[in-house]
């Protein structure tokens, strides 16, 4: 049965389905490698997000809200933090036969690591075997966005879709940077291409194009499939979208969810959806997060961003000297737990737990991990700076770019990343 893309009728998204035969894989290896000094020591869904989370807590927050709580995250390049980030934080209820556990590299295979995404599925199988799910929802574990994912699981259901690729609305300009999915009239995909110069338009939407946001839902008897032959190929990269994809797309029923479709409860407008994939993509969608109406909100109630507890106490703010300019303040800032702002300004800023800030210190734009300490007269303007990394006083830094790339990783847009523990000398 064919419908128009996104126009399924109301009574039919609603297939039943039984949520322990869903099993995810959450894919968590990435080096993320254009993220610079932020990934030297760790992987990139570990990385700090939002004052108080990691960029994993995203798409672990999707599952969990939609009411699948069967997940596996696949992990690879230096997963030590994210390991412990999911074991001390993301424990469930083992006697619902809920759980989300990592799932390391183990070279089942071969002698070879993880060589692509589907590669990691393929070398990880052994967990479809051991659960027997009828359904595997596989999402990468590095985006910043919400998503109620039974929603797409129903219109794969419905569909009785072999495959299904979520994929976002942009522009064709946009487009030309995404693997783009070209769809008939009922969203069945005919082809994928891989960063065109005239990608496909969605049809009915001139102008626009439908890209892949690197989310599946497969049938498990047809990921199996195609993995052992993705696997056997010498040509291919083993990658979901550049290999994968395009291979079932040749006769099997492969079909497009189109994000801007998905109604998150609590949520208004089209939905919200970042790859922060370089430096700085990452440091906007964070100056996203300080907007008066943010588009990316963690105030929805009825959709929570979950992680781990804090037992650290309330941020406190001290000093009223207006006369001497020596007044703890922030404005449009992110300011979590712990954090101690004694006499210093911050605009436009998100900070992470155990954040200090001394007198006269002037930070704008900024994003601090957890445990940095501002010295009296610093000045910082569009910088990151990571964890346990204590600025002298009277330092500046990101008012001078030449001057700055000379010590630190400078992005192409002029933000400043200062790496975890650094040492800095006082002017």
């Amino acid at each position: 049965m064919r419908y128009p893309l996104g126009a399924m009728p109301e009574n039919l998204l609603r297939a039943d389905y039984d949520q322990t035969k869903i099993l995810v894989m959450i894919l968590a290896g990435g080096e993320g490698r254009r993220l610079g000094p932020l990934t030297y020591e760790r992987a990139k869904p570990a990385v700090p997000f939002g004052g108080r989370y990691r960029i994993i807590d995203i798409v672990l927050s999707n599952f969990v809200n939609s009411g699948l709580h069967r997940i596996k995250v696949l992990t690879q390049y230096k997963s030590g933090s994210l390991d412990e980030h999911i074991a001390r934080s993301w424990r469930l209820s083992s006697i619902l036969d809920a759980f989300i556990e990592t799932v390391p590299a183990q070279q089942r295979t071969g002698k070879s690591w993880f060589k692509g995404s589907a590669d990691a599925v393929y070398q990880t199988q052994n967990v479809l075997t051991d659960e027997s799910p009828e359904n595997v929802c596989i999402f990468g574990g590095d985006h910043v966005y919400k998503m109620d994912v039974r929603q797409m699981l129903q219109a794969h259901l419905v569909r009785d879709a072999e495959v299904t690729v979520a994929a976002i609305p942009v522009s064709k300009e946009e487009a030309r940077s995404f693997g783009v999915i070209e769809v008939d009239e009922g969203g069945r995909i005919i082809a994928f291409h891989e960063k065109v110069q005239d990608p496909p338009e969605m049809p009915g939407r001139p102008g626009m194009c439908l890209a892949s946001m690197g989310n599946y839902i497969f049938r498990t008897r047809a990921l199996l499939d195609v993995l052992e032959a993705d696997a056997a190929s010498e040509t291919s990269s083993h990658d979901f979208g550049k290999d994968v994809i395009p291979r079932l797309v040749k006769g099997s029923r492969v079909f497009v969810y189109d994000f801007h479709q998905n109604r998150v409860p609590g949520e208004e407008g089209l939905g919200y959806w970042r790859d922060i994939g370089t430096i700085d993509a990452y440091w906007a969608a964070q100056m996203d997060l300080v907007s008066i109406q943010p588009a990316f909100n963690f105030y929805n109630k009825d959709w929570p961003i979950r992680t781990g507890i804090s037992h650290d106490p309330p941020a406190k703010f001290v000093f009223r000297d207006e006369a001497n300019a020596r007044v703890g303040i922030a404005t449009e800032s992110l300011v979590s737990l712990g954090c101690i702002i004694s006499g210093g300004r911050i605009h436009r800023s998100v900070l992470s737990n155990r954040v200090r800030v001394n007198s006269f210190a002037h930070i704008e734009e900024c994003v601090l991990f957890e445990d940095v300490k501002i010295g009296r007269h610093v000045k910082l303007r569009r910088c990151i700076v990571d964890k346990d990394v204590e600025i002298p006083p009277g330092t500046e830094i990101g008012f001078n770019l030449e001057e700055d790339k000379k010590k630190w990783y400078v992005s192409e847009g002029g933000i400043v990343v200062i790496p975890k523990r650094a040492k800095i000398e006082s002017p």
